[in-house]
């Protein structure tokens, strides 16, 4: 029997070891042949990739011709021929369940279900695909196939994550990293990868993340004062599931797109892995990252994290006065900037802040006196703001021109 060879059939073990007389293959190939489903298929397999051109056209038709019920049944067979499976798993044109039934069949081969990770367009099959850890682990190239795979859905990109980094990565630990990194003069970055969470123990978080935030951290420990939060109990307070992360990151991602500015693809794969991030990892990141990570973490939609961007002891007058105008900002943020003095004697900060419907109510009132009369004018007439802002802008605005 030749080691190629699935079935026990005499004829379809000479087909497939290629001593077949001519006539026999050509009979097969065109489907002549009196065998079962699984044998038919294996010889045609076979011979479509056969020398002589007319018999592996001929079977190439056969196949084509074949119902899906049929390749269903075979797709699903324990007995079935590997070769079998890992044709049908290359055919686009198969029915889903064809595909279903090759990706749960343990004899497919792995290299099969790479090649189906690598060109299906089908989120939910490459869920089915990354569940399964033992072939995970046994072809990584299946692994790299989902990642990098547009279709792939959250769900299937967390599973193959998982096992890439508990398997394949697990041995470059937070400390490596940080070693690596104090060696390369980033002591900032070194400080936050070693005591970031998500590195320790978020099995997503691969080493590849961990060098993307590093690369966007410039505070060091002894230049932020952490006094105004309890650290230790963010994770009690601020509970989040997975799904809570991945809905907050592509909110940020539309806002971004909404805004009508040219996002590139990086700095979306840059939002989501902020965003997967613990809470405490995103405050920590908040007070210590650059500019980039502050513009994302600031719309996060846990308030703590976006008043840690306002404490990063880095961030520019101008970077306030473009947060002051901003509508997805929390309202705790706008009100810590009314209260700091230095920039609260900006004037560009307080007339975004005066004009800003997220502003809360009484921090606004109080900035409209040091708003100038004509944007005071233009407050008193502006339906976006609150109604008690626009009575006391009219009110101001009428005092000053002695009405």
């Amino acid at each position: 029997m030749s080691a190629n060879a699935t079935s026990t059939n005499p004829v379809v073990q000479a087909i497939v070891a290629g001593t077949a007389p001519k006539g026999a293959a050509l009979a097969a190939a065109r489907g002549l042949l009196p065998l079962d489903q699984g044998d038919m298929l294996e010889a045609l397999v076979a011979l479509r990739t056969s020398d002589d051109e007319g018999i592996a056209q001929a079977a190439e038709e056969t196949l084509a011709a074949q119902e899906m019920e049929a390749l269903l049944g075979v797709a699903a067979s324990v007995e079935a021929a590997p070769s079998v499976l890992r044709y049908l798993a290359s055919r686009p044109d198969v029915a889903r369940e064809v595909q279903e039934a090759v990706t749960l069949n343990a004899r497919t081969p792995d290299e099969a279900i790479a090649l189906l990770a690598s060109k299906t367009s089908d989120g939910s099959l490459l869920e089915l695909i990354a569940v399964n850890q033992q072939r995970l682990i046994r072809a990584p190239a299946i692994i790299e196939a989902v990642i990098n795979n547009p279709a792939r859905t959250a769900e299937a990109e967390r599973h193959v994550r998982e096992t890439r980094r508990e398997f394949f990565e697990k041995e470059r630990g937070a400390q490596q990293i940080a070693e690596e990194l104090r060696a390369r003069g980033k002591l900032a970055a070194a400080e936050f990868i070693e005591a970031a969470e998500s590195v320790a123990t978020d099995t997503t978080f691969t080493v590849d993340d961990a060098w993307l935030i590093a690369e966007h951290i410039e505070v060091s420990d002894d230049e932020i004062d952490d006094s105004w939060l309890a650290l230790e109990r963010l994770e009690e307070i601020f509970e989040e599931s997975y799904e809570q992360r991945v809905a907050n990151a592509e909110r940020i991602i539309s806002d971004a797109l909404n805004e009508g500015k040219d996002v590139q693809p990086e700095r979306i794969s840059l939002i989501r892995r902020v965003m997967m991030m613990t809470v405490k990892d995103r405050v920590k990141l908040g007070m210590k990252g650059d500019r980039e990570a502050r513009s994302i973490l600031i719309r996060d939609s846990n308030k703590v994290v976006a008043q840690a961007v306002i404490r990063n002891p880095r961030i520019m007058d101008q970077e306030v006065e473009n947060i002051a105008s901003m509508r997805t900002v929390s309202d705790e943020v706008l009100r810590i900037i009314a209260l700091n003095r230095a920039w609260a004697r900006s004037y560009p900060i307080i007339l975004n802040l005066a004009r800003n419907p997220r502003t809360p109510i009484p921090t606004a009132v109080n900035i409209l006196p040091r708003i100038h009369t004509r944007e005071l004018q233009a407050i008193s007439q502006n339906r976006n703001v609150s109604e008690a802002v626009r009575r006391q802008a009219y009110r101001l605005v009428a005092t000053r021109s002695g009405h």
